[in-house]
């Protein structure tokens, strides 16, 4: 995830940098996706959900025992996620322990249940916060996620949220049929007291691999960022409280350095970029894990192919601290990365974005990610220079015995 408020604010009230700390200490924020089931059928999902029960999933006793080792193991962070998390039989028990155990814990959730006594359940438990997704106003989103009236009941759940007094974000997934909703979005969270907008690029998993034609090219890429900085320098330069993220391009981090070196002097866009490489980028393997409904481990929630172990045979701790080899590459810096990304002058501020793209792509995750949209200027290579991806052209393949 990349802070962009809490980055462009280095630009007003500098602060030193806290450089990160080995590898092997790192602890991760967990990812966990509770159930498969979901009432809604969105285009990008990654886990190719549906309002069905799916076969092998942790029963009760099985997920209160992975959450005890999730809090011996002082795992900072902790995300209760989906398919909709709320459609799990076990989610209340399991977060009211959670939240005796870990620091910080939050909720993902499409929203659409979240009204009445569902709204008192979520707030009494004391979230952190609560991500809800919303992918365009009215009917693109209900288009996008595959339901008539999604919209409506997510904004409801919003409210209701905001009435109990609960700290609340919009997540929004950037393709090319949702991206002129952007500014309406984000003045959606100004009109509704919103306190976090996060802006997803689209990860070639699950339904969002089969419509990765929609991926948003890269110039509205570009814009969409340009439309982010802007409102994000406001936030900090005027103390506007929107709070605003991205995910899943890291490449953001180097198109932000760009902004910065258009518009500030040298010292104070060499103080970011310090910041930037204390940071590392794509944190997949590394500061970020994931647990799926089946209970497999994976580098991040998008690597359902790469599983390092399931909790059913042993803790979580001891998968995620073993010798798995892709974990130890992942954590590697710098990663062995190849064409664009290899190459890249900015690679230890984005650490060669998200890997995931790439072994879609390729067949190969340490291939340059095709959804880089900075130019060959821009990363210090040659215009004149063709480092060109070789698309996969196989079927399935299994990274687990690749790579190494």
């Amino acid at each position: 995830m990349f802070r962009l408020t809490e980055y462009m604010q280095q630009l007003v009230n500098p602060t030193p940098v806290r450089r990160r700390t080995d590898p092997a200490k790192v602890k991760p924020v967990i990812i966990w996706n509770l159930t498969r089931r979901c009432n809604l059928k969105c285009r990008h999902c990654y886990t190719v959900s549906a309002d069905v029960d799916f076969p092998g999933e942790l029963n009760q006793q099985q997920a209160m025992a992975t959450l005890e080792d999730i809090g011996q193991y002082k795992a900072p962070a902790l995300i209760l996620s989906g398919g909709e998390p709320l459609d799990s039989p076990y989610l209340f028990p399991l977060a009211e322990r959670a939240r005796q155990l870990v620091r910080v814990l939050a909720l993902s959730t499409n929203g659409t249940k979240i009204h009445g006594e569902m709204a008192d359940r979520v707030a009494d438990i004391g979230f952190d916060y609560v991500g809800i997704s919303i992918d365009g106003i009215g009917e693109t989103n209900d288009w996008f996620r595959g339901v008539d009236g999604a919209y409506n009941n997510a904004l409801r759940g919003v409210r209701e949220l905001k009435k109990r007094g609960v700290k609340v974000g919009l997540r929004f997934c950037l393709t090319e049929g949702t991206k002129h909703h952007l500014p309406d979005l984000l003045k959606l969270c100004d009109d509704e007291g919103i306190d976090k907008f996060y802006l997803s690029h689209l990860v070639y998993a699950g339904r969002g691999d089969k419509n990765r034609g929609e991926d948003a090219e890269h110039a509205r890429t570009r814009h969409a960022m340009d439309l982010l900085i802007d409102r994000a320098w406001i936030a900090a330069s005027e103390n506007m409280p929107l709070d605003i993220v991205t995910g899943n391009n890291d490449a953001d981090a180097g198109y932000l350095l760009q902004w910065v070196r258009r518009n500030f002097d040298a010292n104070r866009e060499a103080h970011l970029r310090e910041h930037l490489e204390a940071w590392g980028g794509n944190s997949s393997g590394l500061g970020v894990a994931n647990i799926d409904f089946l209970g497999d481990v994976h580098p991040d929630t998008y690597w359902s192919d790469y599983t390092v172990g399931n909790v059913k045979q042993a803790p979580f701790s001891k998968l995620w601290t073993g010798d798995d080899p892709m974990l130890a590459t992942l954590r590697t810096r710098p990663r062995p990365l190849k064409g664009r990304c290899g190459a890249c002058n900015l690679r230890d501020v984005c650490g060669g974005n998200t890997r995931i793209r790439a072994l879609q792509l390729t067949g190969d995750p340490w291939a340059e990610d095709p959804a880089c949209y900075l130019t060959n200027a821009e990363i210090g290579l040659d215009e004149s220079e063709r480092l060109s991806v070789t698309p996969f052209r196989g079927k399935s393949h299994d990274p687990k015995h690749q790579f190494f």
